[in-house]
């Protein structure tokens, strides 16, 4: 028997201290920042209206700092490595 799966909580913008703008629409960027701590990536038009990047923003900047917290300073950047073969 399969257990039922769960979807994982995550917070809201609001419980972790990030007040929602007034001049944004409130499920707009919650959804954002629901994004953001998902790792999603911005693919559709509706992740460009300015509600919905700003909360991204802040769920990307939230990530960070609570990385920060646990001990992670940062992760290694990643570079394009090219080689040329001659011969």
């Amino acid at each position: 028997m399969a257990l039922p799966r769960t979807e994982p909580r995550y917070p809201e913008p609001e419980a972790v201290g990030i007040p929602v703008p007034p001049h944004l629409i409130p499920a707009r960027f919650r959804a954002g920042f629901r994004r953001a701590l998902e790792g999603g990536q911005l693919d559709r038009i509706e992740h460009f209206r300015r509600s919905f990047r700003l909360g991204y923003r802040e769920g990307k900047l939230y990530l960070r700092e609570l990385r920060r917290r646990q001990g992670v300073r940062s992760f290694p950047r990643q570079g394009r490595v090219r080689f040329r073969l001659s011969g």
